[in-house]
């Protein structure tokens, strides 16, 4: 009978480790089950906030598109207004410097 029991015993006991093989193979399946799934998680999350970066982005460089532009505008108007000032008062600006230039005045320094 001691060898029916021993034979018992060790099929329960193969019996054993295929349960814990099979246990084991279902843990490692869900896993990785779940790390898919997670990264699946993350990718749609990182999607979603690129796509919603993008939208504000468009939306906030249009206002920096406008904002140059008129700033562009602002300044080729002032610069065609120096012109014009230039044109009227030019003649009278060129011979002003040349005149101080030409006729110096010199003059000692009181502290000598």
């Amino acid at each position: 009978m001691s060898a029916q029991n021993s034979a018992g015993i060790q099929t329960l006991l193969d019996a054993e480790r295929e349960a814990q093989k099979i246990v084991q193979k279902d843990r490692t399946k869900r896993v990785k089950d779940a790390r898919t799934e997670a990264q699946k998680e993350i990718d749609e999350y990182r999607k979603q906030k690129e796509d919603e970066f993008k939208k504000f982005e468009k939306e906030h460089s249009s206002g920096n598109t406008k904002a140059e532009e008129e700033a562009a505008a602002d300044a080729e108007g002032q610069v065609k207004s120096i012109k014009e000032a230039g044109k009227k008062s030019g003649d009278k600006i060129v011979e002003g410097l040349l005149r101080v230039v030409m006729e110096v005045q010199p003059e000692v320094p009181d502290r000598m």
